[in-house]
């Protein structure tokens, strides 16, 4: 179920008021997680169940994760959490991957072939297990004890604002607001509907325009794109990703502050960062940070020496990669992403930090999209030539319209995701701050922005988020 499609819009507001009225801390729980499962049962009834049966195995093993329990006890109980999550995603996300190469191996030789599994990827399974690792992790560290009650674990791995696409919430952030979520204020109400509206107008104004294109450039044979055309489409799809992920965690954060909760941001202005290490501060926050707390930490950090540091790099973002999906392709992007940031503890980022910050972010943005070149690519072959696209290295043959909306839409994206970076966007925050006037006028257009973009949303055949499939 889309936030911004018409049966949501619908029950959105009955399930609000009933949670408003709702009396007593434990009925808001239970109308949040009701609410929460039936959301989830509406788009994947089968994977649910799986998903409650492993819940239902972390909470206990929750409880031997700590003293008293014996040493020996609690990294027993961790890693049978961890294997039980981590199983699950092994076996809907990359079973029929490693498969595939299995059988593409031993094909010259003749060897029997693994049969394939083809099971649908959940949506969000990504995410959930991530979360779910949070909770046995943070439990063994001592950062938090378990879930006061079994259904505050569930809602937490069930709270419908964040579930299909993050952000990653770590329990120990959350544990205090599920254990007694506050009471929601006129404030809180205003605040979220707005951040809601952001998110909705960036997915469908900007993202899915956008997208469209995209996608049927990239369906295309890259062999038949010219070099602007191929720049064109790769310019695109670096707005549509960040437009489009961004709006879903806007979105998110919006509807969770509706009902009193509070997320974490997930983005910070990416696009005006001077160097890969600093974009993957400002991108996909909670996902970096994951990463940073529960693998780079555990592996050594850079409390190992330069040689180790580097290799800690290259594991976390090759194992980045993979977490976004099973395809070589997502493997070459974390490798590169993982070669860049080596490269920027070496020299590169000092090296950019001279040439001052207006060829620093230039130089960083195109790093950025040549990554996004190799998420985008279908497979290792089609990157190699579109890469060859960009470089005008392809014999031209698609001269298909460009329609009108993408050069708008593109100046528009590039505009808001780049003013940060000027010098008067300072100027324009303070003014906010200090001048009623433009504040109305924000909230005003916000409301426009929300009513055009629902329009759009019931006129127009729907995009899924792309980081529905991760």
């Amino acid at each position: 179920m889309l936030f911004y499609e018409p049966l949501f819009l619908t029950v959105f507001p009955a399930f609000y008021a009933l949670y408003l009225l709702a009396r007593g801390t434990s009925a808001r729980k239970w109308v949040l997680l009701v609410a929460s499962t039936l959301f989830y049962l509406w788009g994947e009834p089968v994977f649910v169940l799986i998903l409650v049966a492993s819940t239902a195995l972390d909470y206990p093993l929750s409880f031997h994760l700590s003293d008293p329990s014996p040493c020996s006890v609690r990294r027993l109980a961790l890693a049978a959490g961890i294997v039980n999550n981590l199983g699950i995603l092994f076996v809907y996300k990359y079973a029929d991957f490693l498969a595939n190469n299995f059988n593409w191996a031993l094909s010259p030789f003749g060897a029997h072939r693994l049969p394939l599994l083809h099971l649908a990827l959940p949506i969000g399974i990504s995410f959930v297990v991530f979360e779910k690792i949070t909770y046995l992790v943070d439990t063994y560290r001592g950062i938090s004890k378990p879930a006061a009650t079994f259904w505050d674990y569930c809602l937490f791995v069930l709270f419908f604002p964040k579930l299909l696409a993050g952000p990653i919430l770590k329990y120990h952030e959350m544990r205090d607001q599920i254990a007694k979520p506050r009471t929601v204020e006129w404030s809180d109400f205003g605040f979220g509907f707005l951040r809601f509206s952001r998110g909705i107008g960036r997915k469908l104004l900007i993202a899915d325009p956008l997208g469209t294109f995209v996608n049927s450039v990239f369906a295309a044979d890259p062999a038949s794109l010219d070099a602007g055309r191929a720049w064109l489409a790769l310019a695109s799809f670096t707005l549509q990703i960040y437009f489009d992920f961004a709006g879903y965690s806007d979105m998110a954060i919006g509807l969770a502050r509706m009902l009193g909760f509070g997320l974490k941001e997930n983005f910070d202005k990416p696009y005006i960062s001077r160097s890969i290490t600093e974009f993957w501060r400002r991108w996909h926050i909670s996902l970096t940070t994951w990463i940073r707390d529960y693998l780079y930490k555990p592996l050594g950090g850079n409390r190992e020496g330069e040689a180790r540091t580097y290799l800690n790099l290259w594991i976390c973002f090759l194992l980045s990669g993979l977490w976004h999906g099973a395809s070589w392709n997502f493997v070459l992007w974390g490798a590169y992403n993982g070669l860049f940031l080596t490269l920027d503890r070496l020299f590169l980022r000092d090296a950019l930090e001279r040439c001052g910050p207006v060829i620093a972010t230039i130089a960083t943005l195109l790093i950025v999209m040549i990554g996004w070149a190799i998420f985008r690519s279908d497979s290792p072959a089609h990157l190699m030539t579109f890469l060859s696209a960009l470089s005008g290295l392809t014999h031209a043959t698609n001269a298909s319209e460009i329609p009108a909306e993408v050069p708008f839409t593109l100046v528009l994206g590039a505009f808001i995701s780049l003013l940060p970076a000027t010098a008067f966007y300072p100027a324009l925050i303070r003014a906010y701050d200090t001048n009623a006037w433009l504040r109305t006028l924000t909230v005003a257009a916000l409301v426009v922005i929300y009513v055009l973009a629902i329009a759009r949303a019931v006129t127009v055949p729907f995009q899924p988020f792309i980081y529905f499939r991760f």
